[in-house]
């Protein structure tokens, strides 16, 4: 009978777990945001790959639905910012996911902005529609995708809603490319930018990696007034608590972890939702095993950091090269590898941990390369940190497999 147990535990990319733990504040301040009349402040979630920016996207779009709003977005893929006829062609599939099931008459589409039509002819704002409006509008591809979203206000505005959210996740993707002539972030900021100052209220929601933010202020000095930023941390320990045994009560199990095996993945999971989930997965499944075999349950600690070095950390390190992962070695051996660090603290490390020391220049060098691969990144302060959290810890434990001294 215990075997034929559901598992309440679901990692995944973006899989909401059975309980939200430790964001009420977060979706509070989103409560705020879309009681905006005037949007003057747009939404940035940013943290580190598993702190659940995805997840906690997904549980604010029925929270805006209710109080009102449109909600339109998708993720963000590199496609999308390869050029700005890229991006409006996304903005423009988005919009018709929404205005599509809107009909209007002849008269009424011709004083929302719409061409004159056939009398007595209805018509759907598809997105054949909403490109038509957009390659009628002269000018450059900002100019055209504000004449778009405005014509969608007065029409959005006649169906009695509040206003339209345009959320994307993963959007640390978009960049400007110069080399190209082509601008696409710089488009999307400066195209919300103007539209929010004419009271239209679409609002943005951005989730990404650190970097996201940044890249924003780098496009259009103008974004540091024109988003609330917040970073999701890891789970305090009684929020790790409550993510590790309220799925196991809202399930009804009658199989659970004792406080030693919560407090032992609280520490192996470092607070972060998406290992919290992957640990408990595991867990869960062995203590089911143990029970059926009459072996006391307890946590099988190297067999799940073995799993979860090989599914999660492994193919991010093939990523780097010999000489990267030795500095990466020297960044795990400072004092809080998952903490922040300088080139300065890397270089004076390496000349004690290495026979060949970094330079100043090299390890800055080494550091962009590391940023392109998703492994480190640079805070607006000039400091760095690891990109992937607990990479530290697997760096710690391979140094330990080849030489259990170090």
């Amino acid at each position: 009978m215990v075997r034929t147990l559901d598992n309440p535990f679901r990692p995944g990319a973006g899989h909401r777990p059975p309980y939200l733990a430790g964001r009420e504040a977060e979706i509070l301040e989103f409560r705020r945001l879309i009681a905006q009349h005037v949007i003057l402040e747009n939404l940035v979630l940013t943290g580190l790959r598993g702190v659940g920016k995805t997840v906690l996207l997904d549980t604010l779009r029925p929270i805006a639905t209710e109080n009102g709003w449109l909600w339109v977005g998708t993720d963000l893929s590199e496609s999308t910012g390869v050029s700005e006829a890229s991006l409006a062609t996304r903005i423009l599939t988005d919009l018709a996911s929404v205005t599509a099931a809107f009909v209007v008459a002849n008269k009424e589409a011709t004083m929302i902005g719409f061409a004159k039509r056939q009398p007595s002819v209805r018509h759907h704002i598809d997105f054949a529609t909403l490109r038509t409006v957009f390659e009628s509008t002269p000018g450059l591809t900002s100019d055209k995708i504000k004449q778009v979203l405005e014509v969608v206000w007065r029409l959005v505005r006649v169906h009695g809603k509040r206003g339209i959210i345009f959320a994307y996740d993963e959007a640390q993707t978009l960049a400007d490319r110069a080399e190209q002539s082509q601008y696409p972030l710089s488009v999307l900021l400066e195209v919300f930018q103007s539209i929010q100052k004419k009271e239209v209220p679409f609002m943005l929601v951005l989730t990404g990696l650190p970097t996201l933010f940044p890249k924003l202020v780098e496009a259009r000095t103008f974004a540091e007034r024109m988003f609330r930023v917040l970073f999701l941390n890891r789970l305090t320990p009684q929020e790790s608590r409550d993510a590790i045994l309220k799925p196991i009560t809202v399930a009804r199990c009658p199989v659970t972890f004792s406080p030693r095996a919560v407090t032992q993945v609280i520490d192996l999971s470092g607070g972060y939702p998406y290992f919290i989930q992957y640990i408990c997965r595991d867990l869960f499944e062995a203590y089911i095993h143990q029970i059926d075999t009459g072996t006391r349950p307890s946590v099988p600690v190297d067999e799940i950091l073995r799993k979860l070095d090989s599914d999660f950390f492994q193919g991010r390190w093939a990523r780097a090269t010999d000489r990267q992962r030795e500095l990466l070695e020297v960044v795990a051996q400072l004092g809080d590898p998952d903490g922040e660090f300088t080139v300065q603290e890397i270089v004076e490390r390496s000349r004690k941990a290495l026979e060949k020391g970094f330079s100043p220049s090299h390890a800055s060098q080494m550091l962009a390369s590391l940023s392109e691969n998703g492994l480190v990144y640079k805070n607006r302060h000039g400091r760095y940190s690891l990109a992937v959290p607990l990479l530290g810890q697997f760096i710690r434990r391979q140094i330990a497999q080849r030489d259990p001294r170090r």
